[in-house]
Order: structure tokens, then C-alpha cells, then sequence
């Protein structure tokens, strides 16, 4: 294998030189029609965009008024309502995306295309630094075709997807598109507002900013459940007792944070190319995690996480017999986020710098074919500074070659996908951590193979196979010593080889006149699973010279796996009642997941049903709904039950101006009924219930 430096040298060049020269071609359009198509169906997170029907695999599209109503301050719950997903609520603060039971190391999230340059696959009480006030729509991918954005993906793949670096030149001399919120349950106050303008017809200046200040959640129930708060009133610690009674108020779970950013981009019939650059600045309290022990300490943390970043994108169209245009796009950020104690000290720093690039050679459609070849570098320097250190010194540097090639055969689709991924892991000696100097490499080959039949008109069946392999994260391998976040002593092993695993999913898509109907049934296999699992002190205690240990032992290991479960949604029309189109919907999922060896794999959601009744008119829409999630009781040895919950939620839109979709009022009521409510996925479920009743109002602007 060559050395990594100097492909990356190599990439780097290249695409300099692909970028550049193509402005003196001329072009029909500079952008693929996805791009243009505003309309909910298009996936333009499939590489080759496509309409969401004719993706092989899950897909889900949030935009317009669903992500108006869905819109909350973290990526995983303002997506927790589509099929598949559920969230790990990590507190109102910190609240990754879980898909199909998998997440942190297991699920990309990207904004455009690449990543989000931040820590939050390391520990779930780290937020993600991508803001979904900025999302013009937000994509999801399940399934073998998230493998196109890297092998960590196998989970699946969010991609956030918003307009900072400008795609289009706008009609009007000056575009401009804000929203504002106001949340009862947290006191949350949010605003985003955002600017276009051309210039010279060519180029187009964009800047946005948004603010968002929340206080401490109210749950409207009790913050413990049932089983610790009978724990904490049988302790002879009256400090504890007083545990047994904290309701309504989560403690810690205020937030406040800001971002601005600008960008500009040249659009011309010759191509476009266009950069970003954006501060985003976050504080927010993590829930505490009691200690009902007496002398337990229990630690109010509060983080302060920053990060600069800069964004280039770049088409060329080609239209030649082979290519049909380039496209480059790549990002850098610097991050770092302080973790501040009680008393105001910080305790530990986290520091990142990450870079990614990503070339697609987008192939000229011949007759039936089409198809992209693509390269992807991804670098990432991360150490950790302060008394929590967990991990040395590490870097990462990735290096994929990755095909999509579809073949449309009339009613037969057929589609191929392969990735080749060279991955370099290095940490530094750490005698703080007594840990030697390690470097791994790693090569991985992934494929899937994909075929859809057209059963009768506007009905198809599909049934996707995949082959895949994930090199180990640097936390997976060299974790060594205690992590705050987890409330665990978390020890890796640097001697861990490729997780591999076969996977395949069948899915049914039909729709007509009034209705849609999407089925999807999948099960993984997986040979070297990486999970941890709770151990006796002795092999933590060894590694970290015999100290003693602030928390639980978790160590890290291999084993056969199985995934499995499925996933619905369909719409029907009823018919219309006084000029208002009555429409029902549902959602449901469900997975299972075995770990030989260990038993159920931890923090699995459990089966979930939410169906909707809506009446939607030319101006105003109403909505009802109703989520139930199940009891969760399949679990593993260091977890507890969660019990089902309940919510009903109801919301009322309008337009403001005729003719103007963008321009809404949002009265939604959430968790009408104040129940309670834990997700099984958080590892914080039992000390930091959802919100209670939250009442909503959300102004949309756009002229």
C-alpha cells in the first residue's frame, strides 16, 4: 500500500486541477435537476439523485412543513418520528440520531455531503455541531446504500442539507428566509434568519445567523423512575431521600447557543464553485446521573463546545459521451468543547481538527445506465486534555474508492455498489494512561448488490444484498480510563480486527390514486461485532496500574451478531370534507438485535406504532397524532426495563401569504397529556425523562 501522505498529496492536486481550468466550458446547467426540484421526493443523498421511490432502500425526506413541525434543537429529536429512527436523548441537549438500533460509530451524520467534524460519536453526552435550524430538508439513508458515504455507515447515514454555499441564483434582488420559536416545556427561544443576493448575475452572497436559549426542561413527571426513586427513599441518607421526590424540572438541561456563518458562490452555464465558513458556539447542561449510594458523587456538568469551520463546494459539467459532470465537495473544522465543572473549573478539554473531501465522477446516462465513481479522503487529529482523559493522543486518516453503477432495465432496476476503504489508526504513547504508542492499518471492502421488480404499475418489489467491513474507531481501540459520560472505566483493544457483516433487506413500495404503502424487512449478520460489555474490576484495574477505578468496568470485545426487524409507512386519502383533503397516516418499526455469547444487544428501541389523522386545505392544515412506544424488557445485563409510554400531539399551520407555501404560523401542542416518557436507546433514560406538555408556536418566513 503507498504511503497515505501522498495520495492525500495526490488527492489534493487533483482535484485542484479538476476544479479550477472547467469554468471556461459552457454547460446547459450547472447543477443536477435535484438540486433545482425542491419537491419532497428527490434524494439527493443517493448520489444519483432519485425519486424516493426509486431508492432501493429505507429512505426518508423531511422538508416544508414536516420539518417546520418536527424542528427541534437537536438533530436526533427533530428526526425521532421517521420510521427507523429512533434518538439517544442524552438530555434536550445532546441528542444523536439512533437508525435501525445502531449508533454512535454505526451512523454518519452530514451536512451536505461530509461530515459534521465533531466528537459526538465518542461519548452520547457530546452534541452534535450541526445546527438543524439552517436545514433547508434533511435526508435520511438505511441500508446498504449509506455504505456510498463510508463504512462507518452501516447504520445509516443523515445528511443535513442547507443552502450556506448558494446552489441557485435568486429570482428577487435580495432572498430572505428566517423562522422563530417559542417552547413551553423548556422556555426554549430559537431564531434563524438567513440572506441571498446576486451579485453581477453570477455570483450569489449568503449569510445566516440563529439563536437559541432554553431553560431547564420541565418533564411533568418524575425525573427518576420508579425503581430508583424507591431505592433512593429506602436510603438512610436523608440527601438521598430527598431523590425519591424531584419532580417536574430536569436539573442541568439548560442551553444556550449561537451560530453565524457566510458564504458565497459563482454560478454560471460553465459550472459553480462556492465556499463557506461558519463559528458555531454551544452551552448546555448535561442531566445529572444521581448517585444513590451514600458518598456517591453525583457531577452537574455543564459544556461549552465551539467550532470554526470552512466548506468548499465545486460541478463541473462535462456532457460528454462518458462523464456528465464533476463534482468536488470538501470541509475542515476545528473544534474543541470544555467540559466545566460545579464549581466552575474545567475538568476536561476535548480537541479535534477533521478535514474531508469527496470527488464524484458523475456518469452520462446510456440508455438504461448511469452511474458515479467517486474518491473520499477523511483526516482527524483528537486528543484529550484534563483529569477525565479517556483516550491518548490519536490519528485518523481514511482513504475510499467507492461505484455506483444502476442499470434500468424497463420494469426491472438493478444496481451495484462497491467501496474500498484504506484506513490508518496512530496514537501517541501516554504515560498518564500507561499506554504504549500504537498504529494500525486497516484495508476494508464493502458491496452490495441491489434488484427491484415492478409487480404490477406503480407497485415494486426489491430486495438489496450487502457485503461490508468497518475498520475500528481509535475509541474502540485504545480507550483506557475513566469517562465521565458513560459513568464507565471504558477499555479497548488495540488488537481488534475488521467488523465485517452480511446484510440483506427486502422492501415492497406501491402507491395510486389517494394512498402509499413502503415495507421493509432486514437482518444483519455480523462476524467481529465490536461491543462493550460490563466486566470485573481486575482487567481495568491492570490496565490502569492497579488504581482505583471511578467507575464500573466496561471492556470491549468481538463476537457474532445478529440484527434484524422491519419497518412501515403508509398514507391514505380518506376523501375531502368542506373543501379540506382528509388524510391518515402511520409509521412502524421495529429491530432485534442478539450478541452471542452476551445475549441482547444494549439500548435497542423497541416496537413503535404513531399514526396521524391531517385535513389540509389550500391555506391552513390540521393535525392530529398519536406514538406509542412498547416496553422494553429484551435487555442486557447492565441495563434496565423501560416501561411504554403514550403521547398525542396535535398542531395547526397556516399560510400567511396566497401562493407562498414558505410563509406559516405553527401552533403544535406536544405530550398533551404530560405522560412519561423514556426512550430505552439513552443511556440516561432513567434520570432524564423526554418533556412534558410542550406548547409550540413556529413563524416561518420566506420572500
Amino acid at each position: 500500500m503507498p504511503d497515505i501522505k501522498l495520495l492525500r498529496c495526490g488527492c489534493a492536486l487533483s482535484l485542484a486541477g479538476i476544479a479550477l481550468p472547467g469554468f471556461a466550458q459552457k454547460a446547459s446547467d450547472s447543477l443536477p435537476p435535484a438540486y433545482h426540484d425542491e419537491r419532497a421526493d428527490i434524494v439527493v443523498t443517493a448520489i444519483i439523485p432519485r425519486r424516493q421511490g426509486d431508492v432501493l432502500s429505507g429512505t426518508s425526506v423531511v422538508s416544508g412543513q414536516e420539518l417546520t413541525r418536527a424542528l427541534r434543537p437537536t438533530i436526533g429529536d427533530t428526526l425521532a418520528h421517521q420510521p427507523g429512527v429512533s434518538s439517544t436523548s442524552f438530555g434536550p441537549n445532546a441528542s444523536r440520531p439512533v437508525l435501525r438500533g445502531f449508533q454512535g460509530e454505526r451512523v454518519r451524520i452530514l451536512t451536505d455531503g461530509i461530515g459534521s467534524f465533531d466528537v459526538s460519536n465518542t461519548s452520547v453526552d457530546h452534541a452534535v455541531a450541526i445546527n438543524p435550524l439552517t436545514a433547508d430538508r434533511i435526508e435520511v439513508l438505511r441500508g446498504p446504500a449509506a455504505l456510498l458515504y463510508g463504512s462507518s455507515a452501516i447504520g445509516g447515514v443523515v445528511n443535513v442539507i442547507d443552502s450556506r454555499i448558494p446552489r441557485r441564483v435568486p429570482d428577487e434582488p435580495v432572498h430572505i428566509d428566517g423562522i422563530a420559536t417559542y417552547g413551553s416545556a423548556a422556555d426554549e427561544r430559537t431564531a434563524s434568519g438567513e440572506i441571498e443576493a446576486p451579485i453581477g448575475g453570477k455570483v450569489v452572497v449568503h449569510f445566516d445567523g440563529s439563536y437559541s436559549k432554553t431553560g431547564d426542561l420541565d418533564t411533568g413527571s418524575s425525573i427518576l423512575t420508579p425503581a430508583l426513586r424507591a431505592q433512593a427513599a429506602a436510603s438512610g441518607d436523608p440527601d438521598i431521600q430527598r431523590l425519591a421526590t424531584l419532580h417536574g424540572k430536569l436539573p442541568n438541561s439548560a442551553a444556550r447557543t449561537w451560530e453565524v456563518a457566510g458564504g458565497a458562490a459563482l454560478i454560471t452555464d460553465g459550472g459553480n464553485l462556492g465556499f463557506s465558513i461558519a463559528h458555531t458556539d454551544n452551552f448546555y447542561g448535561v442531566p445529572v446521573r444521581y448517585a444513590l449510594i451514600p458518598g456517591g458523587e453525583a457531577e452537574q456538568v455543564r459544556l461549552h463546545m465551539k467550532q470554526d469551520r470552512a466548506d468548499l463546494r465545486a460541478e463541473l459539467p462535462v456532457n460528454g459521451g462518458f462523464l456528465e459532470s464533476i463534482r468536488l465537495r470538501a470541509g475542515f473544522a476545528d473544534y474543541q468543547h470544555q467540559e466545566i465543572e460545579e464549581s466552575g473549573a474545567v475538568g476536561t478539554t476535548f480537541y479535534n481538527q477533521s478535514m474531508e473531501s469527496r470527488l464524484e465522477l458523475v456518469q452520462a446516462k446510456r440508455g438504461g445506465w448511469d452511474g458515479a465513481i467517486g474518491a473520499q479522503f477523511f483526516a482527524r487529529n483528537f486528543h484529550v486534555v484534563g483529569e477525565e482523559k479517556f483516550l491518548p493522543r490519536n490519528e485518523t486518516e481514511q482513504l475510499g474508492l467507492f461505484t455506483l453503477q444502476s442499470f434500468d432495465l424497463g420494469t426491472t432496476r438493478l444496481e451495484l455498489g462497491g467501496r474500498y476503504e484504506h484506513s490508518r489508526v496512530r496514537a501517541d504513547a501516554d504515560e498518564t494512561l500507561l499506554n504504549p504508542a500504537y498504529h494500525r492499518n486497516f484495508d476494508a471492502f464493502s458491496g452490495s448488490l441491489g434488484l427491484s421488480q415492478e409487480v404490477t404499475p406503480g407497485w415494486r418489489l426489491g430486495l438489496n444484498l450487502a457485503r461490508t467491513e468497518r475498520a475500528p474507531s481509535a475509541e474502540e481501540l485504545f480507550a483506557r480510563g475513566n469517562h465521565a459520560g458513560t459513568q464507565a472505566f471504558e477499555l479497548g483493544n488495540p488488537n481488534f480486527g475488521l467488523e465485517k457483516s452480511w446484510g440483506v433487506e427486502g422492501t415492497l413500495r406501491g402507491q395510486g390514486t389517494g394512498y402509499s404503502l413502503v415495507l421493509s424487512a432486514y437482518h444483519n449478520w455480523f462476524d467481529g461485532y465490536i461491543y462493550d460489555a460490563l466486566v470485573d474490576d481486575s482487567a481495568c484495574m491492570a490496565a490502569n496500574g492497579g488504581r482505583i477505578l471511578d467507575f464500573p468496568c466496561f471492556q470491549n470485545f468481538q463476537a457474532d451478531a445478529r440484527y434484524l426487524g422491519f419497518e412501515a409507512e403508509g398514507s391514505l386519502k380518506l376523501g375531502e370534507v368542506g373543501g379540506y383533503a382528509v388524510k391518515l397516516d402511520g409509521v412502524a418499526d421495529y429491530v432485534r438485535a442478539t450478541i452471542k455469547g452476551s445475549g441482547p444487544a444494549p439500548r435497542i428501541p423497541p416496537l413503535r406504532l404513531l399514526g396521524g389523522v391531517e385535513m389540509q386545505g389550500e391555506r391552513m392544515t390540521l393535525r392530529g397524532e398519536v406514538e406509542h412506544s412498547f416496553a422494553q424488557r429484551r435487555i442486557s445485563d447492565t441495563e434496565t426495563p423501560t416501561e411504554g409510554f403514550t403521547l398525542v400531539n396535535a398542531s395547526l399551520s397556516f399560510k400567511l401569504l396566497k401562493g407562498n407555501d414558505r410563509t406559516t404560523i405553527m401552533l403544535s401542542a406536544n405530550n398533551i397529556f404530560d405522560v412519561e416518557a423514556r426512550r430505552h436507546a439513552s443511556f440516561l433514560k432513567d434520570y432524564a425523562p423526554l418533556a412534558g406538555r410542550d406548547i409550540r408556536i413556529t413563524a416561518r418566513l420566506s420572500i
